[in-house]
């Protein structure tokens, strides 16, 4: 069956809106029909080239939307039913499946080599981190969807898969953000307003914001933000004269960035936490010295995905959701386009009654 997608041709290449073939669910498949999809900065990593992925391919890592069908074998969901699509399952057997760390599986992206569906040509597409949601419908694996929370809609849950499962997980699985502390937001995209609201979740006492764009502040301050900071070579210092020349507790970037990761670390008090959340490329180079190292006694982290295991994770997003904690239209932080992503691609899926959500 033919359906409308947006295809990367090449690395560092403009998508392309195209029809594609796209195949029945086989057996442990499941056809999607999406509702929405989030432009996150991780695609423009993999359309770039900072984070490496097989081409021709269908990007598009953060969907929900309604099962059309499911292959043999299926039985967690069913046609009609609305579900939300997890780019990173877990296989459940590798080394760090076992530790419990299913956000490090081994396995998780396997399935980004493989070949989904075709072109009108017959070029063989893969799905972009799995899911292939930059398109009107996708077939995935059983393991990379999940069910709908009752009560969620289906056009704000797609942020549910990334967004704020990143953003939610460093603040409550890898900072461990304890009621009472202060906390430092470095960019304010989507992941930053989901880190946002989930510091605020957590009880922290000051939440400080930090971008570029003064812009942002008003979106800031309502996802939880007490103070906003410009960024500038001054941050930290700013950020220490509001903590009592302390620094905050815990320091969360979301920019993948050398200056702001740095900028992060020197925001914290001594003996406080630093995790970094942005995917920055293999250029961004972060130093520090052994003096400062020893004596700062800072705990600096990365954060894959949250830390998050999203089954388990999602009822608890979703009960933040229904309770008004937690605010997913407020993640859409911009009308853009991501470069190379045409607006035809949130015409293309609004044509089906669903959208694009920018969440950069």
């Amino acid at each position: 069956m033919a359906v409308r997608a947006a295809v990367l041709p090449a690395v560092g290449a403009p998508l392309e809106i195209t029809e594609i073939e796209l195949p029945d669910p086989g057996p442990g498949q499941v056809r999607v029909r999406l509702a929405a999809a989030g432009v996150c900065h991780s695609d423009l990593s993999l359309s770039n080239g900072t984070m490496r992925v097989p081409v021709p391919a269908v990007l598009g890592h953060e969907g929900a939307g309604t099962v059309v069908a499911v292959g043999e074998g299926v039985g967690h969901v069913a046609p009609g039913d609305g579900v939300v699509l997890n780019w990173a399952p877990s296989c459940g057997s590798c080394h760090a499946c076992s530790l419990g760390e299913v956000w490090l599986c081994a396995n998780a992206l396997g399935g980004s080599a493989d070949v989904y569906a075709r072109t009108a040509d017959g070029t063989d597409l893969h799905p972009g981190l799995n899911v292939a949601a930059f398109a009107e419908e996708t077939v995935v694996p059983a393991s990379c969807v999940l069910p709908l929370p009752d009560g969620i809609p289906l056009t704000d849950a797609a942020l549910l898969g990334c967004a704020v499962l990143t953003g939610y997980g460093a603040v409550h699985h890898a900072a461990r953000v304890r009621a009472g502390e202060s906390v430092a937001v470095f960019g304010v995209g989507g992941v930053g307003l989901a880190t946002l609201q989930s510091a605020r979740i957590a009880g922290a006492s000051t939440i400080v914001a930090v971008d570029v764009s003064p812009e942002k502040e008003e979106l800031a301050r309502a996802a939880g933000a007490t103070e906003y900071v410009l960024a500038s070579e001054n941050t930290a210092r700013e950020i220490r004269a509001l903590t009592g020349k302390q620094g905050v507790d815990v320091a969360v970037e979301c920019v993948g960035r050398a200056v702001s990761i740095r900028a992060a670390w020197d925001s914290t008090r001594r003996g406080g936490r630093t995790t970094v959340v942005g995917i920055g490329g293999k250029d961004q180079q972060v130093t520090f010295n052994a003096l400062e190292i020893f004596h700062w006694g800072r705990t600096l982290t990365g954060c894959v995905y949250g830390n998050s295991d999203p089954a388990a994770d999602l009822p608890v997003l979703a009960d933040h959701v229904r309770a008004g904690r937690l605010d997913l239209g407020a993640l859409v932080t911009e009308r853009i386009a991501l470069d190379g992503i045409p607006a035809a691609f949130e015409n293309m899926l609004a044509g089906k009654g669903g959208r694009a959500l920018v969440v950069f």
